[in-house]
């Protein structure tokens, strides 16, 4: 009996922790129903981007593991002084490091400590504004590159783009998406009714150095994969570096990697190889989706997050740059639009509970803004 509750808590934990990754293998189980298993399963994966993803993830994990990103910011907080400064600072740091090192990951290393900056302050709501600026230019900073979030890799995998065509797509909204957030900082990051404090010990502190060796490694992992984002290099050959670097480095960073997003991907590419297969549901779904690319994939990311919506709709369209701008515009709106929103949600929550209702209420608010804004520049770049 005691068994049966504790499998029954196991799986509502599971469940909590990661539904999205449950919604997709139920998805992809149903699809296996109506489809059964034979050999065309085996050209649903995209091991090209689960082998990229992989190897990007293990090297940020590692450097990440090191203090790398930590010490970068502490060194920006030592810097920083007052508090429209400091937001501006916190925030074109996640702009601007999310192009290389991931939305998920610039959020993960910089809003802990930005939470200890501000903490000086004692502003709430600058708190609250702060971190809500630093999501958004996370998941707009990204955009700009392949490796910055996990669906432009695989849609950049897939439509044989150049670097620099995607680089080109995605430029006006990355300056467009720029100006919008230091304009917002500029009039909103200020904190009138405190005076800006020092950033704390705790925050511009010194750590300790981390091994040179470490880091040189690391950094030629994430050169090769580079160099496979750029197609001048097997993703093979890039696996194998990452599991070896790992493996003699530091085998905590093969731990820390996000084997739930891998097991997403594989599953939602079950799942859309099935329903091409199935006449009527191709059918309908790429009768809804030709010709409004860009709504579709801003709507569906919205409650389905744009990783999902970005692997779902690329079954049945074959015009990228809408899917590829649709996508990243989509990140922008509800919490789950952007999966990497919620990091910062749970962190604030964490040391500002009592702010979590405030928080939400400014987050969909300036996202719904940022939203309408791009989409606005969309239309006058002639989308």
């Amino acid at each position: 009996m005691f068994a049966a509750v504790r499998r029954r808590l196991d799986v509502r934990e599971f469940v909590r922790k990661d539904p999205v990754l449950v919604a997709a293998l139920v998805l992809a189980a149903i699809s296996c129903a109506v489809v059964p298993p034979d050999a065309a399963y085996l050209a649903y994966v995209d091991l090209r981007t689960i082998g990229m993803l992989f190897s990007l993830m293990t090297v940020m994990a590692g450097l990440s593991r090191l203090g790398v990103f930590s010490a970068a910011c502490r060194r920006l907080l030592a810097v920083a002084r007052g508090p429209r400064r400091l937001c501006l600072a916190l925030t074109l740091l996640a702009f601007f490091s999310s192009m290389l090192i991931t939305n998920d990951v610039a959020l993960v290393t910089f809003v802990p400590l930005a939470l200890l900056a501000l903490g000086a302050l004692g502003s709430e709501r600058l708190t609250c504004f702060t971190v809500v600026m630093m999501t958004i230019a996370a998941n707009l900073g990204s955009m700009f590159t392949p490796v910055g979030n996990p669906q432009n890799l695989y849609l950049y995998s897939a439509s044989h783009m150049s670097l620099i065509e995607f680089a080109l797509l995605m430029l006006p909204y990355t300056l467009g998406a720029l100006a919008c957030l230091v304009a917002a900082v500029f009039v909103f990051g200020r904190a009138s009714d405190v005076e800006m404090a020092t950033c704390g010990p705790s925050a511009a502190a010194s750590c300790e150095r981390p091994s040179t060796v470490r880091i040189v490694v690391w950094a030629a992992v994430f050169l090769c994969a580079l160099c496979s984002v750029a197609r001048l290099l097997p993703f093979q050959a890039t696996v194998a570096v990452a599991i070896a670097a790992g493996v003699i480095v530091d085998r905590g960073a093969l731990a820390h990697v996000d084997y739930a997003l891998l097991a997403t991907f594989a599953a939602f590419f079950v799942f859309v190889g099935n329903m091409g297969r199935i006449e009527a549901v191709d059918t309908f779904i790429a009768g809804m989706v030709n010709g409004h690319e860009l709504a579709v994939a801003v709507g569906a990311s919205q409650v389905l997050s744009n990783v999902p919506a970005a692997i779902l709709l690329s079954g049945f369209t074959a015009d990228w740059s809408a899917l590829i701008v649709g996508t990243n515009l989509g990140g922008l709106g509800t919490l789950i639009a952007s999966m990497a929103s919620l990091i910062s949600y749970k962190q604030l929550a964490l040391v500002l509970p009592r702010a979590k209702s405030r928080y939400v209420a400014m987050f969909t608010a300036w996202n719904a803004a940022f939203l309408a804004a791009l989409l606005v520049l969309h239309m006058v770049l002639g989308g």
